[in-house]
């Protein structure tokens, strides 16, 4: 397909095409941030650095400090993709008989039980210390300064923060206490500070600029998180019980020592080579894999006799999702901790045999494969999805009008009416939609050097603001499964299998693309269209990202009450109404969204005549490309 294409399609917003580099990110503050690095010379990882620290500040109901960053890059002219993982681990007291003995059955997805090792700080320093050029203090000073100025608060903010001030000032008074300035909820746009955050930065930037040499004084900010008073703050705050969303108070499991045993580690990038391209992604430890899954499945199809957006193409692109997220939550976890047959789900054998299991109708059951052995589903799992079939046919079971069977629980999207019934950070819109769940930010600079970035976790709407700190910890624990001997039981040191999945495109050895969106669950399934849109359709990064999209909700949820629902398609009513009746003719469960209601992409990345570019989704009405 051409890499230049005519501007015949009419976009929300230019493709932005330059020399000199390019940042796109969810927030617009924070892609201008990595623009300025880029302008005083620093490199795209510096730039990526910068970006996201700013991320922490202005989405705090969407990331924060404490979070969790993976990160997927390629230096300039280089072939070999790296991966930082910069995924905290659950806690050395972490054991399921420490939460079964609590009377628990699942971990709570708020409060201090659910914290892992925070790993954002650490993953920063990391990819500045390997692969950036400037200091701490240089990519620093943004987020500093909307800490201590303060910065606009997003509407999407403000409402998270509604829906939870009652139980701040109830439960939670550290966090009442930022987010609820003179005891009532903040205006959209209102000007929101956090001195204790820019303390705490302040106080890391201090101990870097006590050094001359760069990669010393960068070390020394890491080391003054990870076993200084950043980690004695965190010690002390878990000692203290807080409610969360069991209706109970709990201590954390998390410590001192935790923070200290933990590194950041770089490892190769999981990649397939499709559609003349190689994607690369993270390893089974997050969900990226299950997008080339998809991709391999889908390259086999003869995409030539479908267009973008038809009912063809979107059944094909759901049915195939399916099958790849049934793997993911048979076989995915952290491959430290469990055996997980990544080559023989990503071999063209394996892809030949589920793309067989694509018929004209939708698919009522979980499939996962056999792969290299026989695939197991949590047993709470099989019997959500006995019930989720069971619902196809009867819209209200005798089991349930029983009270035998209750499906109300936790769940990521939204906070209940009489308290904290949130596993995530989802804001939800007026046409019911879910409106991201965490950032995204892709870089590129003039050498060519590229980076995509997935920040998350540390919530303020999941775990109390520590208040000498300014930020929350990261309750990715809530991921595991209580249920021992599956690839996610929890265990002490072990990565949760997350949903957070930056995306690398080369072509013939060198970066080409960087891209992402929010959307837990749907990462991987908005990132497919886009792909395709743009790889095999030919649309421009602006028309990729403009162009309808949708996702299937026949999956395990990744979080709490971790239901299944059998056939079910999101799709944006931009499809067009023939488009949607012709998939429920082939039994897809359809719930019509907004014309502009699902995905936040963004994407970087270069053209073959060596032209930076990049795009931004108008979606949410924040996130923003800029370059030059």
């Amino acid at each position: 397909m051409p890499d230049v294409t005519p501007a015949a399609a009419t976009t929300t917003r230019p493709e932005l095409v330059g020399t000199h580099g390019m940042v796109a990110a969810t927030h617009w503050l924070a892609a201008q941030s990595g623009m300025a690095v880029l302008e005083r010379g620093g490199n795209a990882f510096d730039a990526a650095v910068a970006t996201g620290l700013v991320l922490h500040v202005v989405e705090p109901h969407l990331n924060g400090l404490g979070g969790d960053v993976p990160v997927i890059g390629a230096v300039a002219r280089s072939g070999e993709p790296f991966v930082l993982c910069g995924q905290g681990t659950s806690p050395a007291a972490a054991t399921i008989a420490a939460f079964t003995d609590l009377g628990l059955g699942e971990i709570p997805g708020t409060g201090l039980l659910p914290a892992v090792v925070p790993g954002a700080w650490g993953t920063w320093m990391d990819l500045l210390a390997r692969y950036g050029t400037l200091t701490v203090h240089d990519v620093v000073a943004p987020a500093l300064g909307y800490a201590r100025d303060g910065h606009p608060l997003l509407p999407q903010a403000a409402a998270a923060i509604a829906r939870v001030a009652e139980m701040f000032v109830r439960d939670w008074p550290t966090s009442a206490a930022l987010y609820l300035p003179g005891g009532r909820v903040p205006l959209p746009g209102a000007r929101l500070t956090n001195p204790a955050l820019a303390d705490t930065l302040e106080r890391l930037v201090a101990a870097a600029d006590a050094h001359v040499d760069r990669l010393a004084g960068i070390e020394a900010a890491r080391s003054t998180f990870y076993e200084g008073f950043v980690a004695a703050e965190v010690d002390a705050f878990c000692a203290r019980p807080v409610p969360d969303s069991s209706g109970r108070a709990h201590r954390g499991l998390l410590t001192g020592d935790d923070l200290a045993a933990w590194r950041v580690r770089e490892e190769p990038a999981v990649t397939i080579e499709v559609f003349g391209r190689t994607i690369a992604k993270t390893g089974p430890w997050g969900q990226g894999p299950a997008l080339l899954q998809q991709l391999l499945v889908l390259a086999g199809l003869d995409l030539a006799d479908t267009r973008p957006g038809s009912a063809e193409l979107v059944h094909a692109v759901v049915e195939g999702a399916k099958l790849a997220l049934a793997d993911r939550d048979a076989w995915y976890g952290d491959p430290d901790h469990t055996e997980v047959p990544l080559a023989t789900l990503l071999s063209a054998g394996y892809a030949d045999e589920r793309r067989r299991l694509i018929g004209p109708d939708a698919s009522g059951s979980l499939r996962p494969g056999y792969a290299d052995g026989w695939p197991r589903l949590p047993l709470s799992v099989a019997a959500s999805a006995a019930l989720a079939r069971h619902r196809l046919t009867h819209p209200v079971t005798t089991l349930e009008a029983s009270g035998e069977v209750s499906t109300a629980g936790t769940g990521e999207p939204t906070f209940g009416p009489t308290g904290p019934h949130t596993t995530g950070p989802h804001t939800t819109g007026p046409d019911g939609t879910v409106r991201g769940d965490t950032c995204h930010l892709d870089v590129v600079d003039r050498w060519g050097n590229t980076v995509s970035v997935t920040p998350s976790g540390g919530w303020l709407q999941s775990s109390p603001t520590i208040a000498s700190l300014g930020f929350a910890l990261p309750t990715r624990a809530q991921m595991f499964w209580l249920e021992p001997d599956l690839p996610g039981s929890l265990g002490p040191g072990r990565r949760p299998r997350t949903t957070l999945s930056p995306t690398l495109v080369l072509r013939d050895g060198v970066a080409e693309l960087a891209c992402g969106t929010p959307g837990g669950d749907q990462q991987d399934q908005w990132q497919v269209p886009f792909l395709l849109h743009h790889l095999v359709y030919g649309m421009n990064l602006q028309e990729a990202i403009d162009a309808p999209t949708w996702h299937t909700t026949h999956l395990v949820s990744s979080f709490a009450p971790r239901e299944v629902a059998l056939r079910g398609v999101h799709a944006e009513d931009r499809l067009g109404r023939a488009v949607i009746a012709d998939l429920r003719r082939r039994g897809h469960d359809v719930t019509v969204t907004g014309p502009w209601s699902l995905g936040r992409l963004t994407a970087a990345g270069t053209r073959a005549d060596g032209m930076r570019r990049a795009a931004a989704t108008s979606r949410g009405m924040q996130a923003y490309a800029v370059g030059r």
